[in-house]
């Protein structure tokens, strides 16, 4: 039992993202707080010493002024890998670190810098470097055609986005008569860790199992998400291990690379940038909007409007945000949200208030605000750059949306077959369940 629990959120000694250094801790109960009022978890559940629980949002570590909640540093795995002359190294990138690495460096907050990124990682000694953008455009196919589905079988709604693995945790753990609702997508760097074992690796010409998958997140509950058995896939894990954005700045360091003068380089080109669509997923609003270009283009076959190139209702540092759009001769109605706690507040009305698709992140501002991204203690204008640094870079980008990605047709037609088909359902899709036990409750206790 933890003698301060009163104090601060418990950590489970087997928790795969995060863990306490006891020495560090100073009971200052941010940790908690943090805890009880953006995520609503604390408070909603009656510690046992055997069963604490916890959905890995990692925000606990974000706060921590001293820095005794960490994320589980798992560098040294990653070096391994790459030493071990069997494995192929592959370190896919998520969206919102080419915006936050730089800060490990004293670069300002938002500022573009996948080319070092990918510079500074192929010296480190990855034998490929592919952006998740890619896996992002295959989850908005996906999602879209879903939603489509769903709206015109008369299926369940409001339909709920899955990328965010902490919201996902959290509903299944307080929620899970909402189950149904959720996307059965997996998140992008789930679908793309699958893809790269299941058609890159073999296109390549190697064994799945000596493709070592790695992504680098904002995010510490990729690391409870890689863990899913259900995510598993002939091969055992899809993606082998999940490093954060200070996890690799101070990797890096320690490998003496001087990111800020690096020679930039590009990704590979088996799975290069995607879309603008993919690059916005990374800030609240960005999957929502994502969806909606493509959602748009699917039930008319034309080209989305400015406005929804630009979807400024699903924009800005606002918890809850909320819009419509016309498809299929109906208005849907849209709910943006971050904080799993703001979260709570929606379900709780949402009997009452009808809605169509639902977007959650926990984070704040969605990943850019991720528990694994560098620390800028009571900064929001960091998180707000971040997210502007995405916007603006979809702004300039000439493919807008997921359905134009090129590289991303080949592989539907060269493997996938087409959204929502049995193979898509095998490699992009999964299942999820119901977590909730006898010490759970959703009124404070």
């Amino acid at each position: 039992m933890d003698k301060f629990a009163e104090i601060r959120v418990p950590i489970a000694h087997d928790n795969p993202s995060i863990k306490r250094h006891e020495s560090k801790c100073v009971k200052c109960g941010k940790c908690k707080d943090v805890c009880a009022k953006k995520i609503g978890v604390a408070g909603y559940w009656k510690y046992d010493s055997e069963d604490i629980v916890c959905i890995n949002c990692g925000q606990c570590a974000n706060v921590c002024p001293t820095d005794a909640i960490t994320e589980q540093d798992e560098s040294a795995t990653l070096m391994q890998a790459i030493a071990d002359p069997k494995k192929k190294v592959v370190i896919m990138t998520s969206p919102a670190v080419r915006v936050s690495l730089g800060e490990m460096f004293d670069l300002p907050a938002g500022e573009f810098v996948a080319d070092k990124m990918v510079a500074s990682l192929k010296k480190l000694g990855a034998d490929y470097v592919f952006d998740v953008t890619f896996g992002a455009d295959m989850t908005i196919m996906e999602e879209a055609s879903e939603l489509i589905e769903r709206v015109k079988s008369g299926g369940v709604l409001p339909q709920f986005t899955s990328c965010c693995p902490a919201w996902v945790k959290f509903l299944e753990t307080f929620y899970p008569e909402y189950i149904p609702n959720l996307s059965s997508c997996r998140s992008p760097i789930s679908m793309q860790a699958s893809v790269l074992k299941g058609y890159f690796a073999k296109k390549i010409g190697i064994k799945p199992e000596d493709l070592f998958v790695v992504a680098m997140t904002p995010c510490v509950a990729k690391k409870f998400e890689i863990k899913r058995p259900e995510l598993a896939g002939l091969y055992g894990k899809n993606c082998d291990l999940v490093v954060t954005v200070r996890e690799m700045g101070k990797l890096l360091k320690k490998q003496k690379i001087n990111f800020k003068t690096i020679k930039g380089a590009e990704f590979d080109s088996a799975f290069p940038t995607g879309s603008g669509a993919g690059v916005i997923f990374g800030a609240s609003g960005g999957v929502m909007e994502a969806a909606v270009r493509t959602a748009y283009y699917l039930t008319t076959g034309e080209n989305p409007p400015a406005d929804l190139l630009k979807f400024k209702r699903l924009r800005g540092y606002t918890d809850v945000k909320t819009a419509e759009v016309t498809l299929l001769g109906r208005k849907l109605k849209l709910c943006v949200v971050f904080g799993t706690q703001k979260a709570r507040e929606i379900l709780a009305r949402l009997k009452s208030r009808k809605i169509d698709m639902l977007e959650v992140m926990a984070c704040p501002n969605g990943c850019v605000g991720g528990g694994g991204q560098p620390k800028q203690f009571n900064n929001d204008s960091a998180v707000v750059k971040r997210a502007d640094g995405l916007f603006n870079l979809d702004a300039n980008m000439q493919i807008k949306s997921s359905y134009e990605n090129s590289i991303l047709k080949s592989v539907y037609d060269e493997f996938l077959v087409a959204p929502l088909s049995s193979r898509a359902k095998e490699y992009l899709h999964t299942s999820f369940s119901s977590r909730k036990t006898k010490n759970i409750s959703n009124k404070k206790i």
